[in-house]
């Protein structure tokens, strides 16, 4: 029986040794590591064409299939999600558990354990140390010590002895702590991400300008139920002047509840996000849909008048107010362009770049003209008379590309941040610091022992070593002048 309890307890011993070793959690971070930048080269949960063809520059177009499937078995298109990653994550969170365990009693004795006065000798054998000599009562040498320690917030303890004072303090003991602190912060990361992964979801969804869904999508043939419905009012690209480069994406999204009310509205721009129920909506890209017949949105200002604003479909008429001027929807262009060595009017783009549209222009008894207007040029838009057409928006062609995820675990790892923030300043710029100072009389003058201890930032502490001296030497000889 004793051998058999003895195996076990060696056995016990030996997985504990393995789960708390600095060499498990290296492993684990490398192979975290290097999963992680597979990960981020290949495009997760995406249609299996793109990876091929993203796979295909790496290893050409012959083996880009085999290799995708390799790593589809292996979970790399879906990695985050997978069985082995987590299990990485919760081994690592397992080896900071055991290693905090394993280390943290011997810490907290050091912590907690009082301290005490020490000889001339132990101080003379540390490796900060001072000795100093003053002709002055002792009393006075304590007071001037025990000012300058207080002077720098410590907090002195006095061992008085015939002929001899013995001061000591510490400052900063909890902050031995602080690399627990961390691990905890490490531990409750992995926790919420974990419970991101298992309990919340990331998919996509394009929606149309007008249109309403009660679903987004984490591949095409895998809706998401959202459990509300979300509806795009409108999107909207802004250019910086004078170029064709995007400057900003907008989209008014609107969350209506079951019974169809209107419940919230937004609109959302790239890094300003829509949140309901914990799922969020984010701007992520656009685009046109192919062969859809939208509304031409047109603002009329007559001369001297107020503006009307007039929703067309193709080939659709409209008067300008208090005028015979007929104006009927002629032509579309989502980016148009003048070529510099024809000078005919182009369209250089299938995406709404540079949007314009054709309006055919009549009046009895005047030659009808056919005119360019222009959305981001409005100037376009100005007709003989002082009358004015502006192109206010091509509605329900676009979409908007959303990102839609659900990540219940995400307020913890928020937290966690903060956590780990708070431990990490405090490993780096607070120390467990201790001092000892022992003054002697020595008929008419005093000897002064210091000496001081810190688990880290011992450059610091040795300047407050040095300030602490300087300002009781300051103050007694002060004293002796007067």
């Amino acid at each position: 029986m004793e051998e058999n309890e003895k195996e076990k307890t060696d056995l016990f011993e030996s997985i504990w040794k393995f789960l708390a070793s600095v060499k498990l959690a290296i492993a684990v971070l490398i192979i975290l590591a290097l999963s992680s930048i597979i990960g981020t080269i290949v495009e997760q949960k995406a249609e299996p064409a793109r990876n091929i063809a993203l796979l295909a520059k790496f290893f050409g177009d012959t083996a880009a299939p085999t290799v995708y499937n390799i790593f589809a078995k292996l979970g790399f298109m879906d990695m985050y999600g997978s069985w082995w990653f987590t299990t990485f994550l919760a081994v690592f969170s397992i080896n900071l558990i055991v290693c905090s365990i394993d280390r943290l009693p011997k810490t907290w004795r050091v912590v907690k354990s009082p301290q005490k006065p020490l000889s001339d000798s132990a101080i003379k054998s540390m490796p900060l140390r001072k000795e100093l000599t003053f002709k002055t009562a002792l009393s006075e040498a304590r007071d001037a010590f025990i000012k300058a320690l207080g002077s720098l917030r410590y907090t002195a303890q006095e061992a008085p002895e015939q002929d001899t004072v013995r001061l000591y303090t510490q400052k900063g003991k909890y902050a031995r702590l602080a690399v627990y602190v961390v691990h905890l912060s490490i531990i409750l990361i992995f926790i919420g991400a974990i419970i991101g992964t298992r309990f919340g979801f990331r998919g996509y969804l394009n929606l149309p300008e007008g249109r309403a869904s009660t679903v987004a999508f984490k591949s095409p043939t895998e809706p998401i139920e959202l459990g509300f419905t979300v509806k795009c009012n409108w999107y909207n690209t802004l250019y910086y002047e004078g170029g064709d480069t995007p400057r900003e994406f907008q989209s008014e999204l609107v969350i209506l509840d079951s019974n169809g009310k209107e419940v919230m509205k937004k609109v959302i721009e790239v890094n300003d996000p829509l949140t309901y129920q914990g799922i969020t909506f984010f701007q992520s890209s656009y685009g046109m849909m192919s062969e859809a017949q939208g509304y031409f949105v047109l603002d009329i200002t007559p001369s001297g008048g107020s503006e009307k604003r007039v929703w067309l479909r193709y080939g659709d008429s409209f008067d300008i107010p208090g005028t015979a001027i007929r104006g009927k929807i002629h032509d579309f262009s989502p980016a148009l362009t003048r070529d510099r060595k024809t000078g005919r009017l182009t369209t250089y783009s299938d995406k709404m770049v540079n949007p314009a549209v054709a309006i055919e222009f009549s009046q009895q008894g005047k030659d009808p003209y056919i005119g360019w207007i222009l959305n981001r040029y409005p100037e376009t838009g100005f007709l003989p008379g002082g009358h004015k057409v502006s192109f206010a928006d091509y509605w329900g062609v676009e979409y908007t590309g959303l990102q839609v995820s659900k990540d219940p675990g995400v307020w913890l790892i928020y937290l966690a941040s903060i956590i780990m923030a708070v431990g990490l300043y405090v490993c780096f710029f607070i120390s467990h610091r201790k001092i000892w100072i022992n003054i002697s009389s020595d008929r008419k003058s005093v000897r002064v022992s210091m000496g001081g201890s810190t688990n880290r930032n011992r450059i610091n502490f040795e300047r407050e070593l040095d300030r602490i001296a300087s300002e009781a030497t300051k103050a007694i000889e002060g004293r002796s002048k007067k």
